[in-house]
């Protein structure tokens, strides 16, 4: 039997994960269909995607105009239809969970956006979350900020399963990594199993060539010195910034320090690739598929891109390729003028403020629809 190029993305050990949720996944069957026949390995969701699906549907109508007339709260309904839908989407990859022995099956759902600089309020909401979903094969969406990286430690400490979001920069990395293994370590020595933790750590890509392309063409446009290096780099720096963090992965997941909490049972924290859709159509609509290739590392994609990918991927492991490519492009990069940390800072800011306007955008329209309701009622 010939297998499709996701399928040989699962022989290659990349894992792929759907970056969309949306209920008629579930009822119409497409989902099964994509497991089955597609080697779809788990699903991701975010305020944005709950946002889009509840607001360009009427999946949802009936459940909350049964709530409303319940008298539930707007915050009672959002967190009722959107834990639904997580859980009816883990029930579906459960059996996957089971035979991969927890590697795959899993599907994330994120903890209030707003709390994204509030450590203790980020532990109470993913343990809230945690408790109310009560499946193994979910994990607790927790922002890659400062405050979040205290908040992993614990959670993972604790037991729960947890997806590292909006993450950029490689020093952060690194610390993601770290509060993942000392998360590990404490409940470890707590005598604790560590068996059933799972744990990814979600790299945003496309989004560090969308900011950091402009800056680019302007040091072509203005003909500097360095205006050749500057064409060079364009749409480069997301896949360098990918195979540099790659490299940390495995110095310390193969490090002695990991061996011996792996030894008591522990799984790697797996890179994650997401925002992995093309956003310039100059480039590739698979660009941040095909470069990104290695083993023991997940990719989410939205449902064109596996579209695309099926149609016409070419399927091999890339991302140990060109690593002095991708260092030398870092250095040019700061030749150039760019500042990479400045960069990452304000991917790091916008990508929170995405998601909390995507969540206050569905609680309003959440409060439309219910107040509509109530008038047609009276």
């Amino acid at each position: 039997m010939t297998l499709n190029p996701l399928q040989k993305l699962e022989a290659l050990g990349q894992s792929i994960w759907l970056d969309y949720i949306k209920r008629d996944l579930f009822t119409s069957g497409k989902l099964k269909k994509l497991i089955r026949e597609d080697s779809l390995r788990g699903m991701t969701s975010n305020p944005s995607i709950f946002e889009k699906a509840i607001a360009e549907s009427h999946d949802y109508d009936q459940d909350i105009k049964k709530m409303s007339h319940a008298g539930k709260s707007v915050q009672a309904i959002y967190i009722a239809l959107t834990q639904k839908d997580v859980q009816d989407a883990a029930d579906e990859f459960r059996d996957l969970y089971n035979q991969t022995n927890g590697k795959d099956g899993y599907v994330s759902l994120e903890v209030n956006p707003h709390l994204s600089h509030d450590t203790n309020g980020t532990i109470e909401e993913a343990r809230r979350l945690w408790k109310a979903l009560n499946r193994p094969n979910v994990l607790i969406k927790v922002p890659a900020t400062k405050e979040g990286i205290l908040a992993i430690k614990q959670l993972i400490s604790e037991g729960i399963n947890v997806n590292v979001t909006l993450l950029f920069a490689i020093p952060r990395y690194r610390e993601v990594a770290e509060a993942y293994v000392a998360g590990i370590e404490a409940r470890i020595a707590q005598g604790q199993s560590v068996e059933q933790i799972a744990s990814v750590a979600s790299f945003f890509l496309s989004r560090i060539d969308v900011l950091i392309d402009p800056l680019l063409k302007k040091q072509i446009k203005d003909n500097t010195e360095m205006s050749n290096f500057a064409k060079e780099l364009q749409g480069q720096i997301a896949i360098a910034s990918a195979k540099m963090a790659y490299q940390d992965y495995k110095n310390i997941f193969n490090s002695d320090r990991f061996k011996k909490l792996a030894e008591k049972g522990a799984h790697v924290q797996r890179l994650l690739w997401a925002s992995t859709s093309t956003k310039n159509p100059d480039y590739s609509d698979i660009k941040y598929v095909e470069a990104l290739i290695g083993p023991e590392t997940v990719n989410t994609l939205p449902l064109e891109t596996i579209d695309d990918y099926r149609d016409h991927g070419d399927p091999k492991l890339r991302l140990d390729s060109d690593i002095q490519k991708a260092t030398k492009s870092f250095q040019l990069l700061s030749e150039l003028g760019i500042n990479i940390d400045q960069v990452t800072k304000q991917l790091e800011k916008e990508g929170v403020d995405k998601f909390s306007e995507a969540y206050d955008q569905l609680i309003e329209i959440l409060e439309t629809t219910l107040s509509k309701d109530h008038i047609k009622e009276k």
